[in-house]
């Protein structure tokens, strides 16, 4: 066995026992990086051994292959996921996957998920395994039916959801509290994920205020916790993790009310913003999303 086997067996039994990754999951991770390894072979490199120069190959050919739009992006996605963790174990000083880009000048646009991604997400963290699929899908939905910040997400309490309200107080930042709306299906995930939430308690501690409680130190889910299981629900849904994270969900709230043709100046009270030329990013991706459907799908366009 080869470095790079190695590697991608540790990678694989760390996704099994440290995040307990499903086995359709853990069956695709392996095709994908076998597949991967298959043609870094033919450049005379490993996992181990590869350079960026032969990943962005790799990542070429793949887009080369014809194959589906959801396959290819879980390959790439398996591989950046394989390289984070090499990286995270310290086995390279570099992750080949991702070159790092010259700066951009001017502000840039913030990352949006379609309508359709959001639904392919959205099932693909509702199925995992038990309670830890309530619960991922339930915060997924939480976050993109409100908008929330990931530090107002995590920060709930059992107390703000227990009676199913139409809608949440949130304190933002500087304390400024604000009116969070609840639509019908993020309430039924919250209502499905309350019946297992007990199953996460920590030992002796019951009473555990937060809504997503965790075993660890601060005794609920962090942050870094909830990024880290969105990269694994975006892999099985064919989307690339580097285009996920949990900012994106209230991004992708944003700009999909915007293109439903919701008011400015309310996506900037929803939001909490207390400068509307913080909410106006979100126009340039909304009109631009808007353009392209006229040009793609107007009657005058497909003539041209």
């Amino acid at each position: 066995m080869n470095q790079g086997a190695a590697w991608a067996e540790a990678f694989l039994e760390m996704m099994a026992v440290e995040r307990a990754a499903a086995k359709n999951t853990l069956s695709a991770y392996a095709r994908d990086l076998a597949d991967a390894a298959g043609f870094l072979a033919g450049r005379g490199r490993d996992l181990a051994s590869a350079s960026a120069e032969d990943v962005e190959a790799y990542f070429a050919a793949i887009g080369a292959r014809g194959l589906s739009p959801a396959t290819a992006a879980r390959r790439r996605a398996a591989v950046r996921q394989f390289y984070r963790f090499v990286l995270g174990e310290a086995w390279r000083a570099d992750d080949p996957s991702r070159r790092v880009e010259a700066p951009k000048k001017g502000r840039s646009l913030p990352k949006v998920l379609s309508r359709e991604e959001m639904d392919r997400l959205i099932a693909a963290a509702s199925a995992r395994d038990g309670g830890q699929g309530l619960r991922l899908g339930c915060m997924v939905e939480l976050a993109y039916a409100s908008g929330l910040r990931i530090s107002e997400l995590t920060g709930l309490t059992l107390a703000a959801l227990a009676r199913d309200p139409a809608y949440l107080i949130v304190k933002g930042k500087g304390g400024k509290e604000r009116l969070a709306p609840l639509n019908e299906t993020a309430r039924a995930a919250v209502k499905a994920y309350l019946e297992v939430r007990p199953s996460f308690l920590p030992p002796k501690d019951k009473a555990n205020p937060w809504l997503f409680p965790s075993r660890g130190k601060g005794g609920r889910l962090t942050p870094r916790r909830f990024a880290q299981l969105l990269d694994e629900a975006a892999a099985d849904a064919g989307i690339d993790p580097a285009r996920v994270s949990p900012h994106v969900l209230r991004h992708a709230f944003a700009t999909h009310l915007l293109e439903g043709g919701a008011d400015l100046r309310v996506v900037q009270t929803l939001l909490g913003h207390a400068d509307i030329a913080t909410t106006q990013i979100y126009t340039h991706v909304a009109g631009d999303r808007l353009a392209e459907v006229v040009a793609t799908r107007h009657p005058l366009a497909k003539k041209g």
